[in-house]
């Protein structure tokens, strides 16, 4: 920004507040000052904050006591305008402030903390204190400038903050705030060669003084030369301290002679946590005449359009098509980001691409640590470390769209439907696939989304010639389309023909592919044991202290849970409302089909794919390698194993509960069950021979399994798209879903009543409610939301923001002041 030097710098801060915030520039930081920067400001009467500049000018604001900035951090900004304007557009169409999607776009190890230490007051008042506040006091003492978290630690308490105020009270201690930078770098020793002997004539000098006086210190400085492999940028020789030390005829204790003599120094030298590794590159697969035919169509297609809808049949070679794309982009010497919904992905399609570009591939994902992430982002803003590769392709899930790219030039959206893209909680509650579409074109890039079975927002705007569309409707090296079987459940419990959750037909087929040495999916979308536990006595039912739903019963840890607070009991061995010990599972999940099918074939090994079982990225990585490598038969999962892998032995795939899937009371179910089975039949018979796919369900003349039997895309599209034009529902519509959350019922109640009439003022029969949720109570707060149906057209900007400001009015006066109200913009995309 030119017109410098600048007086006043507006702040982005990390928190949920409606505007930027000016302070003053010292003339000492005048030359530092850049935008998108961070800076460290004071906030409030004692509180520090890691801040970005935003804007510099020289127009003081009025209404409030300026102060200075106190430190510039980046010598290179961490944001540049493009991700600037992005993070605007994000917190406009997002309704949430720019300090909330700061706080999750920046890794955890970039954003400096406030931190409030203690210090115990020099001749404090004498007054009488409690046991607790004698704890607290001595503390102080003996560790002046402990944070009250480590206090609370110690003392194994989490309310000590009334106490701590009664010692302030009593001037017995003082706080201060100061900022902790939860990033640590790692680092290695190194041996270093002082640049004064490092040429051959000192270096010659050097070692005939030292072999005259001590042959072991000569021996470990010979070593050291010969084993040097690399010189810094100044010609200095250089070598790791543990290389150096496991070498022949080294004496660690010569070594520490030698440097104590400023022969040779001992450095700490900061490394990536991403170095490189060996890779053996291989050439990527040629494409067979149908993938060729369809790359040429999206370059084609990409003249045009900005985004390309790649719609694809499972198993059709889409991967493929992407490689060959990205190896285009990075001829043009532009960057790549490729978003995959889910991480179990990463494992494989990482592979793939690393045996492609090699070292040029980032991953970036929440399983990593803060520090990797935080190494990843600075990698792409130009600030690497020693040992890790420059990368120009970034393999991610959803939060990769906040990386802090310098030349995107393409966006790659793999299984572009999938619900994962969506971020329900907390703000921002974007979609990645909708947002990178705007990420891109603010870089004047292109999006291809990819996927077996389209969203309809994707399928509607390519069918109106928004997006592009390119079709792919046979399989990679004319494998056959799996064989779909439906089951009817009912009908197989009234001839008996049913080992539990089993119908006879599906356990034949496991039979028949265990037999071939053949693989088995059975896919059942609920985790756990059993979803509930009843009393046979007197029907009771374990629920939730916190929330609105049963408790789920977990085998392995013989435990209840409440999968959405994490309240937790241990199995009941009575009823606790009549006392008889008849207790019962209901329902089955994961879990229990694991526990079962292994009973009904002892001699497979059978694994279990879920949130419980994936809590760290190496599960993901042991559980998917060994099923990819033969060493499992039986795969059991979740949704997650319906998401693109690719397993080459896998001839059977069972869903267990279609029924479940179906009659789930959101108007997107249909869709949702349709693309999920056609998902997970993918896994089925992807290489020699034509999988099948047994399907249970207890109504088989359901409209949507009657599509999934017929795999046409098209037709179920159509039928459902004309249902959701007739109502006005997405896509030919927006949603905004406003969740007003309280401890007290009778308050939220009063006002989403009152909020929905100031917005029937204006919005009038497009707000519908305000109505009690499926889970009405969550981690004690009871919910009511609200539900607001926007036109796409010229007026829809007006509209969400007269939305904002109506929830604005109700929460700043002090009637509503600890109410909650939430808003999400198409909140079931």
């Amino acid at each position: 920004m030119s017109g410098g030097p600048f007086k006043y710098a507006d702040i982005m801060l990390p928190l949920a507040v409606p505007q930027y915030y000016t302070y003053i520039i010292p003339d000492d930081l005048d030359s530092q000052v850049k935008i998108g920067s961070r800076v460290s400001v004071l906030f409030g009467k004692r509180k520090l904050y890691t801040g970005i500049i935003r804007h510099l000018h020289n127009s003081p604001p009025q209404g409030y006591e300026l102060h200075p900035i106190l430190s510039v951090m980046d010598p290179i900004p961490l944001v540049g305008e493009n991700l600037l304007q992005f993070w605007e557009w994000m917190a406009g169409y997002y309704m949430c402030s720019t300090g909330e999607v700061f706080r999750a776009a920046v890794p955890a190890g970039l954003k400096l903390e406030s931190e409030t230490q203690i210090f115990a007051v020099e001749n404090g008042s004498e007054t009488k204190l409690s046991d607790t506040e004698y704890s607290i006091l001595s503390i102080a003492e003996n560790s002046p400038g402990i944070s009250i978290h480590k206090v609370a630690s110690f003392l194994g308490r989490k309310d000590i903050m009334p106490v701590i105020k009664a010692l302030l009270d009593k001037k017995m201690i003082s706080l201060k705030e100061n900022l902790i930078e939860t990033y640590k770098p790692k680092v290695r020793d190194i041996i270093v060669l002082p640049e004064e002997y490092s040429t051959p004539e000192k270096i010659k000098e050097l070692l005939d003084s030292t072999e005259k006086t001590a042959k072991k210190q000569a021996g470990t400085l010979m070593a050291f030369l010969h084993l040097c492999d690399y010189q810094d940028q100044k010609g200095t020789y250089k070598i790791v301290k543990d290389k150096l030390v496991s070498a022949p005829n080294v004496s660690l204790s010569s070594l520490k002679t030698l440097i104590s003599k400023g022969i040779l120094l001992s450095e700490k030298e900061e490394i990536s946590r991403l170095a490189a590794t060996n890779i053996q590159h291989i050439k990527p697969n040629a494409l067979n005449a149908t993938q060729t035919i369809a790359y040429m169509k999206i370059l084609d297609e990409f003249e045009s359009k900005q985004v390309v809808l790649l719609h694809g049949i499972t198993s059709s070679g889409k991967t493929e098509i992407y490689i060959h794309l990205i190896e285009h982009v990075l001829r043009e010497n532009k960057q790549v980001l490729y978003l995959l919904p889910e991480i179990a992905l990463t494992t494989q399609i990482i592979s793939r691409l690393q045996g492609v570009f090699g070292n040029r591939v980032g991953i970036y994902h929440s399983k990593f640590s803060d520090a990797e992430r935080a190494e990843v982002y600075e990698n792409l803003r130009g600030t690497r470390k020693t040992g890790s590769p420059e990368y120009d392709i970034i393999l991610g899930v959803r939060s990769s769209v906040f990386l802090p790219f310098k030349n995107l030039g393409l966006v790659i959206v793999d299984e572009e439907h999938e619900n994962t893209y969506k971020q329900f909680d907390p703000a921002p509650r974007y979609n990645a696939r909708d947002s990178v579409i705007m990420l891109a074109s603010i870089f004047g890039a292109r999006v291809l989304l990819g996927t077996a079975t389209p969203s309809f927002e994707s399928y509607l705007n390519a069918i109106n010639k928004r997006y592009g569309l390119v079709e792919i409707k046979e399989r990679y090296l004319d494998v056959k389309l799996p064989e779909i079987i439906l089951t009817d459940m009912r009908e197989a419990r009234k001839q008996k023909k049913v080992y539990t959750h089993f119908s006879y037909t599906l356990v034949d087929e496991i039979a028949k592919a265990l037999e071939k040495k053949e693989q088995v999916i059975l896919f059942q979308n609920r985790r756990g044991f059993s979803p509930y536990l009843e009393c046979n006595a007197c029907g009771w039912i374990p629920y939730c202290r916190n929330c609105d739903v049963t408790l789920t019963y977990h085998k392995k840890s013989n435990s209840l849970n409440c999968h959405y607070c994490g309240y937790s009991i241990t199995y009941p061995q009575s009823c606790n409302s009549c006392g008889a010990h008849d207790i019962v599972t209901r329902g089955f999940g994961t879990e229990k089909v694991e526990d079962e099918i292994s009973i009904l074939f002892p001699s497979a090994k059978v694994a279990r794919m879920d949130l419980d079982t994936t809590r760290s990225r190496k599960s993901y990585e042991k559980i998917i390698s060994s099923f990819e490598a033969g060493k499992t038969d039986i795969l059991v999962g979740t949704q997650m194993i319906s998401k693109g892998l690719d397993f080459e032995r896998v001839s059977v795939v069972g869903i267990l509960n279609a029924d479940n899937l179906l009659n789930f009371p959101d108007f997107r179910s249909f869709e949702r069950s349709y693309q999920l089975m056609m998902q997970v039949s993918g896994r089925a018979g992807r290489r020699n021979e034509q999988g099948r796919v047994i399907i249970q369900t207890s109504n088989p003349q359901h409209i949507v399994l009657k599509h999934v039997k017929t795999e046409n895309y098209t037709e179920f599209f159509n039928h459902q798209a004309g249902e959701r034009r007739m109502f006005g529902y997405p896509p030919f519509c927006r949603l905004i879903k406003l969740t007003l959350r309280h401890k007290k019922p009778e308050i939220v109640a009063d006002a989403s009543l009152k909020l929905a009439i100031e917005l029937r003022k204006k919005l009038g029969v497009r707000v519908i409610g305000p109505e009690a949720p499926l889970v009405s109570r969550v981690f004690t707060y009871h919910q009511k939301c609200i539900i607001i149906k926007l036109e796409k057209d010229k007026h829809f900007s007006e509209r969400r923001d007269f939305v904002a400001l109506s929830i604005r009015n109700m929460t700043t006066g002090n009637e509503y002041k600890s109410l909650q109200i939430i808003p999400d913009m198409d909140p079931y995309n």
